[in-house]
């Protein structure tokens, strides 16, 4: 008995470390997305992926025929909104990071903007997994979407004289 659960842990073990190997860099890029940081320096995401890979690895046994990479994004998307929420104070706007894209958005739109468009995950599902109509996610993809594509200008330089000066 004692060599038939060894075995079988062994093989759990196998089935997970090729999960890994095969999915831990999509997720880790999904992660650094929905944290907004830069690829090479994203402590927040590893951190974020390490939990939902150990999440993933704790429900291992239980899938049955459910793909991993479905339980690993759900856990990484309902960390990260759990996260952002007790940061922030909600998912409302968060500080903004300079150095990418996604950081002018709010957690919400972020977390959105991934699934949809990232990981390609249908509205209805992405609505179901964060608890909001399908309506809503349209909404908050469609907003999000305008922000990255058309994002604010500055402030207009003055002209004084012959020169332009910067505001």
């Amino acid at each position: 008995m004692r060599e038939r659960q060894t075995s079988q842990g062994a093989r759990r073990a196998r089935e997970f470390e090729a999960f890994v190997a095969g999915a831990a860099g999509r997720l880790l890029h999904a992660a650094t997305l929905l944290t907004a940081e830069d690829r090479n320096d994203n402590p927040r995401a590893r951190r974020l992926l390490t939990l939902s890979l150990a999440h993933t690895y704790a429900c291992w046994d239980r899938l049955r025929g459910e793909d991993p990479y479905d339980r690993a994004r759900q856990s990484l998307a309902t960390r990260f909104a759990r996260t952002a929420w007790h940061q922030y104070g909600g998912l409302g706007r968060a500080r903004p990071h300079p150095d990418s894209p996604l950081g002018a958005l709010s957690p919400q739109e972020r977390l959105i903007i991934v699934l949809r468009l990232y990981e390609g995950v249908a509205e209805e599902q992405a609505a179901a997994l964060l608890g909001l109509s399908t309506e809503r996610v349209r909404a908050i993809c469609g907003r999000a979407t305008t922000a990255l594509l058309h994002p604010p200008r500055g402030p207009a330089p003055k002209v004084t004289g012959a020169e332009v000066v910067p505001s």
